[in-house]
């Protein structure tokens, strides 16, 4: 499984609403800076004051073998107080795939507080809002 099938399969299924930042493990335990600074800013802004975000245009060039680009929804949006997720995935061959919602502002606290460099699956369970089983 690679992050692009975990984005899918998320896709699908999620329920939530809110901003995420999908991680997924396949190990025993996910980096802390797996989640880049630019995503821990930008979803603090977005539960808080307020994130801005053009959606880029997708450039039709030559060679290309599609006609037209696939259209974008709209321009941009503006987000603000709306609930910030990082959700890892910690997935193991042929086993169901556990997923854990934690709240931007818990992730930031966690890191802060434990005496760890990484996200482990009990980390995730106790600082996490909720979790959800994919089975296979």
């Amino acid at each position: 499984m690679k992050e692009k099938d975990f984005q899918t399969e998320f896709g699908k299924r999620n329920t939530v609403e809110g901003c995420f930042e999908l991680k997924l493990c396949k190990g025993t335990s996910l980096p802390f800076n797996a989640l880049a600074d630019h995503q821990r800013e930008a979803l603090l802004a977005a539960c808080g004051s307020g994130l801005f975000h053009k959606i880029t245009d997708q450039p039709v060039f030559k060679g290309s073998k599609t006609r037209f680009t696939r259209p974008k929804p709209f321009d941009c949006f503006f987000l603000a107080d709306t609930d910030s997720y990082v959700v890892v995935m910690f997935w193991i061959p042929r086993k169901k795939k556990d997923v854990y919602y934690i709240r931007i502002e818990e992730w930031v606290n966690m890191v802060e507080s434990v005496d760890r460099k990484s996200l482990t699956e009990g980390l995730a369970a106790e600082f996490g809002t909720f979790k959800e089983s994919y089975l296979k």
